[in-house]
């Protein structure tokens, strides 16, 4: 198990860090009572040792949200770490930063009130207040990572880096195959329609079979314009999606669609999504209307 404890500035950055650890599949925490995290540690120890139903554990990878808001000292946090690595569970420290003056012009940005902000202190000096307070941890920190001149992709592209992780990892690709007939799906990014290709719906012994039936996939990959527009169809995925990453984005919905979403789309649909895991990407597949064709209407 890998615990991960993120601390630093308020302003900093800290809450788009945990949406990023997040995407690249930590189980994230805020604000925990240091003297709750021991326990904390023992209940993830236990789902890794007694997985429910052989299910893997949610907390494989954890990482806790501390700062000034669990108190402006930091002994009872050092000494709950200390704690946990006597149950044989390491963890690394990340501390997030910014100059006073970014930090100064967020604050003005987005209106909010500085957690430790008094009526009669300006705020540089609640900043340079917190810094000081936060000194102790933040010497103790394995990484620090300062959010002043990065825009939200470079800082997601910069934790990956840090954590030694692929920074594919952190956009979850969602491939949903549809029936035209039934309306496209309303969350989609990206759309394919695959009516062009030859229907299986015409062939009789495959009619009540679906894409997920391997005569019917090797019917329609097998197909020469199949071929043809998955080529195309994974030239533009591995062109798109770094892009997409580049921009921060965190989720993305391919759709495929045919006309019942019984046959075409779903054989595209899975191999696109074999496809994108090995890229790397963590990908999802599912079949909205498979099971749902009618018999008066081919897919």
């Amino acid at each position: 198990m890998e615990f991960l404890i993120v601390s630093g500035l308020s302003g900093a950055g800290k809450s788009y860090v945990a949406n990023v650890l997040e995407d690249l599949g930590y189980y994230c925490v805020d604000n925990m009572p240091a003297g709750l995290i021991p326990h904390f540690a023992e209940i993830c120890l236990s789902s890794m040792r007694d997985p429910v139903d052989d299910e893997p554990s949610p907390f494989q990878k954890v990482a806790l949200i501390t700062d000034v808001r669990g108190g402006h000292r930091f002994d009872s946090l050092f000494a709950a770490l200390a704690r946990i690595r006597d149950m044989n569970c390491e963890y690394r420290i990340l501390f997030v930063e910014a100059r006073p003056d970014a930090i100064i012009r967020r604050y003005k940005e987005t209106r909010r009130r500085h957690p430790l902000a008094r009526d009669d202190e300006p705020l540089e000096r609640t900043v340079a207040h917190e810094g000081d307070l936060l000194e102790p941890v933040r010497a103790k920190a394995d990484w620090i990572v300062d959010t002043t001149a990065l825009s939200g992709a470079a800082l997601r592209a910069h934790i990956a880096e840090l954590l030694a992780l692929s920074a594919a990892r952190s956009l979850l690709v969602r491939v949903i195959s549809f029936g035209f007939k039934y309306g496209p799906p309303q969350e989609a990014d990206l759309m394919f329609d695959v009516r062009f290709l030859p229907n299986p719906y015409h062939i009789d012994h495959l009619r009540s079979l679906s894409g997920l039936d391997d005569e019917v996939r090797d019917f329609v990959m097998k197909l020469p314009q199949t071929q043809e527009f998955l080529r195309h169809l994974t030239d533009m995925a591995d062109f798109l999606l770094p892009h997409y990453l580049a921009e921060g984005k965190s989720a993305l919905v391919i759709a495929v669609g045919c006309t019942g979403g019984q046959h075409r789309s779903v054989s595209v649909a899975r191999y696109l999504h074999e496809f994108l895991l090995g890229r790397e990407y963590r990908a999802a597949v599912s079949h909205r209307d498979i099971g749902r064709a009618a018999a008066a209407l081919p897919g």
